[in-house]
């Protein structure tokens, strides 16, 4: 048994369709929401099975990985997060890049020599690489019009991977990568009228127009956070609205806050997406590990569970990280 293990944002989700496309293979597929990103625990493996694991930081899922590792299954691990250490076992095969400008569809991209490279553009324009992505387009002779359909596509993905849970998402991360696996050029499925491109271009729209309400917490040259209330079409547009403030105003690094659901008395926290600015893409993940469930990349990163008590303390770490 093969297992595909996989981020539900655009670039987990594309880089598996440009695998898939260029090598076929059955398999069962384990993902979610994106910041679900502790996966590997879920796959029950053997020494006779496989495992390709793509866009979740080998950090979060090293005591997982360890444990397939001695159980002699093979593991493909490909991603562009915090990977603190990788374990040496000649069952591991590693492709990992950390660096801010690439991601894990652009790493699959290289691997498979480009092989479907239009996809890989619209992954990186879905995960704010915008000029990584362009570079490829370039190099791939998309036109202006096109680079603009992928793009759109791309964030369109992503969108679609924010959410506190499953019932959050306009399509299941695994359902939305089987119907998109269908279509060998993205330029097709943008072409073809009612396409799952146009019903999420249509959610899109709807979420970030009531994304413009949001409240602003603070707002410097050096930073901006804003607050969205406890609402599903929030916890969707979290992340592509943070990448939008972050194209807005390149030199600011940004945070979006979401108000987690409370039970009984428990203390009010909050869902954190921090960007780093554009043209000092660094940082992010450094900011967010000062707090519990924080993690992710130097350029995009966040946190799940940010206590209100320490929302100023966040707050000011960010600008004081940023200022410095």
């Amino acid at each position: 048994m093969h297992f595909d293990v996989f981020n539900g944002d655009a670039d987990g989700i594309i880089a598996l369709v440009q695998l898939r496309l260029a090598e076929p293979k059955v398999s069962t597929l384990i993902t979610g929401v994106k910041r679900d990103i502790s996966l590997l625990k879920k796959v029950k493996a053997t020494s006779a099975d496989s495992i390709t694991v793509l866009d979740i930081s080998l950090e979060k899922n090293n005591e997982a990985l360890n444990t397939h590792l001695q159980n002699q299954v093979k593991v493909l691990y490909i991603d562009h997060h915090r990977a603190g250490d990788i374990p040496c076992s000649k069952y591991l095969t590693t492709l990992i890049n950390t660096d801010a400008n690439t991601c894990t569809s652009l790493l699959v991209n290289d691997y498979l020599n480009g092989a479907h490279a239009h996809w890989a553009v619209a992954a990186a324009f879905g995960d704010n690489m915008t000029e990584s992505a362009l570079t490829l387009a370039k190099k791939v002779d998309l036109s202006a019009d096109q680079q603009t359909q992928l793009k759109d596509l791309g964030i369109y993905i992503n969108y679609n991977g924010y959410g506190r849970d499953l019932d959050d998402l306009h399509f299941h991360p695994a359902g939305l990568y089987q119907a998109l696996l269908a279509y060998p050029d993205p330029l097709t499925l943008i072409a073809e009228q009612g396409s799952i491109f146009y019903q999420l271009e249509k959610a899109y729209q709807q979420d970030m127009q009531l994304a413009l309400t949001a409240k602003v917490l603070s707002n410097n040259e050096i930073s901006k956070v804003v607050e969205l209330e406890d609402a599903a079409w929030a916890r969707r547009v979290s992340g592509v609205f943070g990448n939008d403030l972050a194209n807005q105003s390149p030199n600011k690094a940004h945070a979006v806050i979401t108000q987690n659901a409370t039970t009984n008395n428990e203390e009010l926290s909050y869902t954190v997406s921090v960007r780093a600015p554009l043209n000092n893409k660094q940082g992010a993940d450094q900011v967010c590990i000062q707090f519990p469930t924080g993690g992710g990349r130097a350029g995009a990163a966040g946190i799940n569970k940010l206590p209100h008590s320490q929302l100023e303390n966040f707050i000011t770490t960010l600008h004081k990280y940023y200022k410095n």
